[in-house]
């Protein structure tokens, strides 16, 4: 009986959640040729402060492109747009550092 209330109340079928980018712009995130059109292809799916938390080379960025188009069927970005997008994230989101990867326990070796 619920699921038939569930099913009237959702208009008959069933929809999958999409995500919308709400409280972010491109302008939250740092400057540098490419940004907008990174943060728009990145926020088709998902948020961009995802993005922003990873700190990666050029080559594990390109592997996780083509992770998202092989598992998640994200379509391959054109090879100008690719270009763009690793050369923004490759400048703006490296690897970090020791020193500069947030909080460390005081109890930790360094």
């Amino acid at each position: 009986m619920l699921a038939v209330v569930l099913f009237s109340l959702n208009g008959g079928s069933a929809q999958t959640p999409r995500f919308t980018p709400s409280d972010e712009k491109p302008e939250d995130f740092p400057a540098g040729p490419g940004r907008d059109d990174t943060f728009y292809f990145c926020t088709a799916c998902h948020n961009f402060k995802l993005v922003a938390q990873q700190g990666m080379t050029r080559r594990q960025w390109e592997e996780s492109l083509q992770w998202m188009t092989d598992k998640h069927n994200m379509p391959p970005l054109p090879p100008k747009d690719r270009d763009i997008v690793l050369n923004y994230l490759e400048a703006t989101f490296p690897p970090r550092t020791p020193a500069n990867r947030g909080w460390q326990s005081p109890f930790q070796p360094r």
